[in-house]
């Protein structure tokens, strides 16, 4: 429950926050019936919410006019907590800032000498760009461009350079292992660096297969392996072995079949290990790839440009890659001076550009995505920097939508309230942020942040992809946020 007092002494301390929302008071909605419910004005609706929660831990929201930056309301939104995924709000604003509208990645295939009668007596280098969506089609696409250029045979070595960006083994090294969300980055990647790992029962065996699959190929791949073994935990161990991603999978574990992604940690030798397998596909055979440190510099001979930034980012927050996350926003880190050396040294380089650009005033990240939680906003920065945004209008048509609820829980798609935003969750963490229109047409700013940072911290590691409690906390902290969308909709309707 907040206090009245508590109340009154962070909204007035905001008006005095920062540009965004310099000169904000408080704001009386449009008189409601009396009585504690959602619906009332000032801080006895928001009480009537957050008692209505039953949700452990802390509480932060914030929401203002985005087209004037009046604060209308907070709790707790100077307090800052993890932002899961909802950190790719501002990781989109500083690539779109740094790199602008018409950035495209390139993958290419470069070639140390000349080809001559169709030899090249050179390397072949396969030189990563940056490019978080790069896959197996795309380097299908540069095989037959390269077969276009000329290339019959290759004499000397093929190479990989991935070194544009850094080499990170795991977003974030507390998750478990086996997770395809938290993949290794570098320079380049293939597939948001997972491999596809399938079984099927055979003669009372197990048939495993591990390829780099796409709607329209599907190579084998030698650079990730996996055997069963006879128990029923851990599910899945991994080892580092001369490059080569070696697992194991529990038995027990495998049921009458399926498939998942699985991460993988060297993404130079697996770009490289399926890009061998397409050139045979075209009559040319590659020596084994080997990585490299540094760019030999030599003739473009096939480009792979991605699509669109734009493209990019809203593919990102609809399906909250982490992967792509990350490889934008170091390569924002990147051009705007020198190569950053970790996710940690890059997420400083945001935060310092949000505070100058933005108004944010405590936005600590530590990643570009949200996953590791040693990661800070406030609510109150987060709708700063969206009532920002709403200026320019390039950040609300990449969000996406989010519909209030009926009883059962089912998206009521005609509501008068629009809700264009970004979901985070993490365990015991959950955050949305974005712009909400009113019944009316006015349009708001919101933030929503809340974490069990107790119950986080009692997650054994090998517990994060499924605790106990999560999955029921995280359902209450989604009613919340529907209550005080619904509220924030109907009373600062103007």
């Amino acid at each position: 429950m907040i206090s009245r007092r508590r109340f009154l002494s962070s909204a007035f301390a905001a008006v005095a926050a920062g540009p965004a929302l310099a000169d904000a008071p408080l704001s009386t909605p449009r008189p409601k019936a009396r009585g504690l419910n959602p619906f009332s004005p000032g801080i006895e609706g928001l009480d009537a919410i957050l008692k209505n929660a039953g949700l452990r831990g802390q509480i932060a929201c914030a929401v203002a006019d985005a087209k004037s930056g009046a604060l209308l309301e907070e709790v707790g939104a100077d307090k800052g907590l993890p932002p899961a995924s909802v950190a790719k709000i501002v990781t989109s604003l500083y690539a779109l800032d740094t790199l602008g509208p018409g950035f495209r990645f390139h993958t290419q295939l470069i070639a140390t000498a000349p080809i001559q009668n169709g030899i090249l007596k050179g390397d072949l280098v396969l030189l990563g760009g940056g490019d978080p969506t790069l896959d197996t089609d795309a380097l299908a696409d540069l095989a037959a461009r390269m077969k276009a250029a000329g290339l019959r045979e290759l004499r000397g070595r093929f190479l990989i350079w991935d070194g544009i960006l850094p080499y990170i083994d795991s977003i974030d090294p507390g998750q478990p292992d086996h997770v395809g969300y938290s993949p290794a980055v570098s320079g380049i990647a293939l597939n948001f660096n997972r491999v596809h790992f399938e079984w099927k029962p055979a003669g009372g065996r197990w048939a495993v297969t591990m390829d780099a699959r796409t709607k329209s190929y599907r190579p084998e791949v030698f650079t990730s392996k996996i055997s069963v073994a006879q128990r029923q935990l851990p599910v899945y161990t991994y080892q580092d072995k001369a490059g080569i991603d070696t697992w194991t999978v529990a038995s027990g574990a495998l049921g009458k079949g399926g498939s998942r992604w699985l991460p993988v940690r060297n993404p130079a030798l697996y770009a490289g290990d399926v890009f061998q397998t397409l050139a045979r596909a075209h009559g040319i055979a590659l020596p084994a790839p080997k990585q490299i440190r540094h760019n030999p510099g030599g003739t473009v001979i096939a480009d792979h440009p991605s699509t669109p930034l734009p493209v990019m980012l809203q593919a990102m927050l609809k399906y909250s890659n982490n992967l792509m996350a990350e490889m934008i926003g170091m390569t924002a880190s990147l051009h705007r001076g020198e190569r950053p050396n970790t996710l940690r040294d890059s997420g400083r380089r945001m935060s310092a550009w949000a505070e100058a650009s933005l108004g944010m005033q405590q936005c600590k990240m530590t990643d570009h995505s949200g996953l590791g939680e040693d990661s800070r906003l406030t609510a109150r920065d987060l709708v700063r920097a969206l009532v920002v945004a709403d200026k320019s209008g390039a950040l609300k048509p990449l969000l996406k939508p989010i519909y209030l609820q009926d009883a059962q829980g089912r998206p009521i798609k005609n509501h008068p309230v629009k809700i264009a935003a970004k979901t985070g969750t993490l365990n015991f963490v959950s955050g949305l942020g974005g712009f909400v229109t009113a019944e009316d047409g006015r349009e708001l700013a919101f933030a929503i942040f809340s974490a069990d940072l107790d119950a986080r911290a009692h997650i054994s590691r090998a517990e994060r992809e499924r605790p106990p409690g999560g999955k029921a906390w995280n359902s209450r902290a989604k009613k919340l946020q529907q209550s005080l969308l619904r509220r924030w909709g109907q009373v600062y309707a103007s």
